[in-house]
């Protein structure tokens, strides 16, 4: 008798071992885009001064990635030449060719890059003029007409987007040029994968400050929350959007490695 209730005892235990082993937990519930999303407060809109006609010349120890002429120094980001248009002294989005980024990998820097919305631009809220910018091709800086066109503040134009609101509004209106200078501190990583040192990035748009060494969470998803990716050096990428907007041009973009 007391071998069979130890035998009992033993189907028991791997009975209730296997129900364990068996039990299953609900998994992360589905999200929307709202969800990380939020309008107020609205960044106070600050009037940049005025703009020079002519694009400034990089510093000496720049690296030119855009002098007007080609997109030598981009490529898509499957490795193949970057089909966006060249005219002018600027290039244009060309929709439908997907996002392109600079052939150098890059860690600290210093960037300039400017940006123009053409003139008669419609939409509103997110479906006008927009575009993105990646450092190291993961964290976006927003690229949008906020020019008297409201929109979720964590994704207006100089957010990091849906984590940081820009601390103000320095858009200039359709058809004039916007600069963005951005200071950049690359994350450092543990052996686990996770972040020793996190990102930051301090922001100028117009010479107006909108980011002051600010901490970037982790990736810049339009759906989901932050998350640590390990990574190592990175491009500058360029988003092509997919709006129903005309899209945006670019000038004059220069790094300089920090």
């Amino acid at each position: 008798m007391k071998h069979l209730n130890l035998l009992i005892l033993a189907g028991l235990t791997v009975a209730i071992s296997l129900n364990a082993q068996e039990k299953k937990y609900p998994g992360r519930a589905p999200m929307t885009p709202a969800m990380t999303e939020y309008w107020q407060p609205q960044p106070p809109v600050v009037t940049p001064g005025k703009i020079d006609k002519e694009a400034v010349s990089a510093p000496s120890d720049a690296i030119v990635l855009f002098d007007g002429k080609d997109l030598s120094q981009w490529e898509n980001t499957k490795g193949n030449p970057a089909e966006w248009t060249v005219h002018d002294g600027v290039f244009t989005v060309k929709k439908g060719t997907g996002d392109i980024q600079t052939k150098q990998k890059f860690n600290d820097f210093q960037l300039h890059i400017e940006w123009r919305v053409p003139e008669g631009i419609q939409g509103e809220s997110q479906a006008r003029g927009n575009s993105g910018l990646f450092l190291q091709g993961i964290y976006e800086i927003q690229i949008l007409d906020n020019y008297q066109n409201e929109t979720y503040v964590n994704g207006q134009t100089g957010s990091i987007y849906k984590q940081t609101p820009p601390l103000v509004n320095a858009m200039r209106k359709p058809g004039e040029w916007n600069t963005y200078d951005i200071i950049y501190t690359a994350p450092t990583f543990k052996k686990d994968g996770t972040y020793r040192t996190l990102p930051r990035v301090t922001l100028l748009q117009n010479g107006i400050l909108l980011q002051n060494n600010t901490v970037i969470l982790g990736t810049t998803p339009y759906i989901g929350f932050p998350e640590v990716i390990e990574h190592g050096a990175g491009p500058i990428k360029l988003q092509d959007h997919g709006d129903p907007s005309i899209p945006i041009s670019f000038r004059n973009i220069w790094i300089r490695e920090l």
